[in-house]
């Protein structure tokens, strides 16, 4: 639910904006709260797509306070945030984050589906939860439409602490989400991207992304800062 004031989102956007046209290699999606839609819904801009954080799998009906993937893409909407560590805490299960992530892709726009575990542990169990994860959101997703999905990859015990997962860890995680992929899809695995998300900022952006194996990232206390986060998108598009 940031930023409070519309005035400090349409600052944010239009500076992205600004930084996207200039971008060689790379494309921003900026993912505003709801009620700044309308704000950004017209007028296209290059390397510069409207996302949303939520969306509901329902096309119409008594769903009081939820907004569907349909208004969404009237709005110029193409990329969706599903899944997000925060939204699940919230009480989102898997099987929703499936509904969500089929009602994205086959009304034509992109699912940012995150992925995470909470904690880390000795034995390895972490990574049959991203497994299992993965496999139960993908879900009867048509193998052709691949390419709508990104996967971001963002561990919860590394949202909000005071430094990032390494390159190093986030090259073997990236690694085994794209193993798990391809024993899923097969070939159509490799259109889907990946992403890291979790205390991303200008130091270590750029390590993350050439170190880590991953197409991007996913920003969150660092988008709102306009001149930070122009700098982070800047410096992603260099690398490639």
């Amino acid at each position: 639910m940031n930023p409070i004031e519309q005035e400090d989102a349409k600052k944010i956007v239009a500076g992205v904006k600004r930084t996207a046209l200039n971008l060689k290699n790379s494309e921003v999606v900026v993912c505003p709260p709801f009620v700044y839609t309308s704000l950004f819904s017209k007028g296209k801009s290059k390397n510069f797509n409207l996302g949303a954080q939520n969306v509901n799998p329902e096309l119409s009906g008594s769903f009081t306070g939820e907004v569907s993937y349909s208004m969404l893409y009237q709005f110029g909407v193409r990329f969706v945030i599903v899944g997000h560590s925060e939204r699940r805490k919230m009480g989102e299960s898997d099987a929703l984050v499936n509904k969500k992530v089929n009602a994205v892709i086959n009304s034509g726009m992109t699912a940012i589906l995150c992925v995470g575990e909470s904690t880390r542990d000795h034995n390895g169990d972490y990574l049959e939860f991203i497994k299992n994860q993965i496999r139960d959101a993908l879900n009867d997703v048509p193998k052709k439409l691949m390419g709508n999905i990104v996967i971001a990859y963002e561990p919860i015990w590394a949202v909000g602490a005071t430094q990032a997962m390494s390159s190093m860890d986030l090259h073997e995680m990236s690694i085994y989400i794209k193993k798990v992929l391809k024993d899923l899809f097969g070939v159509y695995s490799n259109d889907t991207r990946i992403l890291y998300g979790g205390s991303v900022d200008l130091v270590n952006a750029e390590g993350l992304v050439r170190d880590g194996n991953v197409s991007g990232l996913l920003i969150g206390r660092e988008s709102l800062k306009p001149a930070v986060f122009s700098e982070i998108v800047k410096t992603v598009d260099r690398i490639k």
